[in-house]
């Protein structure tokens, strides 16, 4: 027993090591970055991440191909299920107002290696969006001069036929990233403020485009005559919604920016919802007068919207419309070279990635290596790959992060909160975490009556032990008083947050089941009709228990920033609806998916593992703390136990090393 004991201890310390928490400091504003958006600058930078290149090819694309004039409904429903997300973003983004995002956030809820992965596609995500929203500008610029660019690039430069690689190297695309990298690096002011340039052109062309399309608005168009209001039924609404859904995957950069916010506890939840809405409301609007300007199966997929005004006889409008689709493209280039460098920076400043680009600019304030090198990396992309075939690889990471934070909102909602040494309530959840007594004879506790009385003696210890005992069961992460006698026996002993981290874990795979059967059932599997709807039914089950189960126990319910409302039903929905769009995914997707997340783990247990900052502090000497126990036959004794750093409470070590000493306090009073 013994030997099988000390053969999993290693495998047990790994587990620990990959899953540990990261620590946050106490003074949560502290940053070597320069605190100066305001929630303008925040909403701004939302829109612009939001309301892009998608608003003037996308709106067309899904009209044309997917849904008819219905894409009203498809951005009403993408709108919503972003809308849960971001509700999630904001939460975290105020209560931990640190960059990194998605990474950030899983690091302090969920575990180490968890919050690499999240981060690493991440890196991707922004690397790809950056590079395929260059090529885009380049090539509408392009068009503008009749292919003119691509044209003397093929005939005096270069052109090659390679699978997966541009026809020729798109030098206006790599051009334009590494200018606009340069300006990036001058400091967030100026990011901020040619954010502001191109936000207020693109919001005016677009405030253009409503009013003048409105008086050129023909209802006969979505007449029966061509074709009804949604010729391809529900099936194509939905899934529209789900192609839809990415043209709102901008918002996170707010949550992004939260370190650089003057005041990110109201700022970035008033900046998410109002950005949010502006993009839900320009892009409902915007597909409402296209699909009345012109037949909605006339549409130009490429260029909807200028091409709408030039059929209508306005030239001079497309050429308005152009102006104010390149200034949208740039606003979310800068989006995508502002977030990416930051989350680098974030994953560098723990030690899980290449200290290099942890480093500050002392006069600019900003992380200048990962925004220079990252930007070399996003134009070599745009110069040379054919970004058409990776463009869908963008959901999938987007969609992961997604499901991750919503999963961080419930574990982080159903945790108790730990006291930290300056005797304040912490934001930095820890799973496990027991309430610290001090470390003088006399304790205080407030009474019902709200006066402090000090207990000194050895009876009066055993009466404040047994009074924290019953506060504690109903703090966070507790069974409700009410449902004490219903489910005390079956979940009355399992330790705070313990119940509702467990119902996170099976509410992923039940919806990751319901969805799969769901998607792949009829066709892919041929399952037969009872089997088929056995499955829903037990998975169904399964998700709502999960949720029933989360939501007995107690919240937090202290904090002084934004919360998600209905926890743990809007996470849980957020988390059925990404699983279910990651599900609508290509295979190969899933497939080069895959092979970056290998290359990810080799990065992390090369680099990241060893160079850990969380693994540093728990290399270092812990301090001693005296605490008193109660053992089971009733007496009270004194016990020295170290106690581990904030975020890190290392429950079988602690429990192996009480039960070692009551043992031995036991025994040592039975020799008596």
């Amino acid at each position: 027993m013994a030997t099988s004991s000390r053969g999993c201890a290693p495998a047990m310390r790994l587990c620990q090591r990959l899953n540990r928490l990261k620590t946050l400091d106490d003074d949560m504003m502290a940053t070597s970055l320069k605190r100066c958006l305001s929630t303008l600058d925040l909403t701004l930078l939302g829109v612009g991440g939001m309301v892009g290149s998608g608003l003037y090819v996308l709106t067309g694309t899904v009209a044309k191909d997917m849904v008819g004039p219905a894409v009203i409904i498809s951005f009403l429903f993408a709108g919503f299920a972003s809308l849960l997300a971001a509700f999630c973003y904001a939460e975290f983004g105020a209560r931990i107002p640190k960059t990194g995002s998605a990474y950030m956030f899983t690091y302090v809820s969920v575990g180490e290696v968890w919050a690499f992965l999240i981060g690493w596609n991440v890196i991707l995500e922004n690397m790809i969006g950056g590079a395929a929203v260059a090529r885009a500008w380049s090539g509408y610029l392009d068009s503008i001069f009749n292919h003119a660019i691509k044209n003397y690039t093929e005939t005096h430069i270069m052109q090659w036929n390679v699978p997966l690689l541009a026809h020729y190297p798109d030098l206006l695309a790599a051009g334009i990233l590494i200018v606009a990298s340069f300006f990036i690096s001058f400091g967030v002011q100026v990011s901020s403020y040619l954010n502001h340039i191109f936000s207020v052109i693109s919001m005016a062309v677009i405030v253009f485009i409503l009013v003048f399309g409105f008086m050129l608005a023909e209802p006969a168009n979505w007449s029966q005559k061509e074709g009804g209001f949604a010729p391809f039924g529900l099936s194509g609404i939905l899934a529209g919604s789900a192609t839809c859904f990415y043209a709102f995957v901008g918002f996170d950069v707010i949550a992004s920016s939260s370190e650089e916010a003057k005041n990110p506890q109201k700022a970035v939840p008033i900046a998410t919802a109002i950005s949010l809405g502006l993009a839900a409301t320009a892009y409902i609007l915007v597909s409402t007068v296209l699909t009345l300007m012109v037949p909605w199966h006339t549409l130009d997929p490429n260029s909807a919207l200028s091409d709408a005004f030039f059929r209508r006889g306005y030239s001079w409008a497309g050429v308005v419309v152009a102006v104010g689709s390149i200034c949208a493209m740039n606003t979310v280039l800068l989006c995508n070279l502002f977030s990416l460098p930051r989350i680098v920076y974030a994953m560098a400043e723990d030690g899980l990635f290449f200290s290099i680009f942890a480093r500050v600019n002392p006069v600019t304030k900003v992380p200048v290596n990962a925004i220079l090198v990252f930007g070399v990396f996003m134009a070599t992309m745009a110069l040379i790959f054919d970004l058409e075939a990776l463009v869908q690889f963008l959901s999938i990471g987007t969609l992961l992060a997604y499901t991750f934070v919503a999963a961080s909102i419930i574990v982080l909602r159903f945790q108790p909160e730990k006291v930290s040494s300056k005797g304040t309530a912490s934001t930095s959840p820890t799973p496990n975490a027991e309430p610290s007594l001090a470390h003088s004879e006399s304790q205080t506790i407030t009474e019902d009556s709200g006066e402090l009385k000090q207990y000194e003696s050895f009876s009066d210890k055993l009466q404040l032990v047994e009074r924290q005992k019953t506060v504690e069961r109903r703090g966070a992460g507790q069974l409700k008083a009410f449902w004490e006698p219903y489910l005390g026996r079956l979940l009355g002993d399992c330790e705070p947050g313990q119940v509702a981290a467990f119902c996170v874990l099976t509410l992923i795979v039940s919806s990751v089941s319901f969805c799969v059967v769901l998607e792949f059932g009829n066709k892919q599997l041929q399952l037969p009709v009872w089997s088929f709807a056995m499955l829903l039914v037990i998975f169904s089950l399964a998700y709502v228990v999960s949720l029933a189960l989360i939501w007995v126990h107690e919240p937090q319910t202290n904090s002084k920033t934004f919360q998600v409302p209905l926890v743990p039903l809007t996470p849980g929905a957020s988390i059925l609806i990404n699983v279910f769009l990651m599900m609508k995914l290509s295979y190969l997707t899933w497939i080069r998916f895959t092979v970056w997340i290998a290359i990810g783990l080799i990065v992390y247990f090369g680099y990241g593992i060893w160079h850990s900052k969380e693994g540093r502090r728990e290399l270092q000497p812990q301090d001693m703390a005296a605490r008193y126990v109660v053992l089971p036959s009733g007496s009270l004794v004194e016990t020295v136990q170290s106690v581990q750093p904030d975020g890190h409470v290392d429950t079988q070590a602690h429990r192996a090393k009480a039960a070692a000493t009551a043992s031995a306090v036991e025994e040592h009073a039975g020799n008596r």
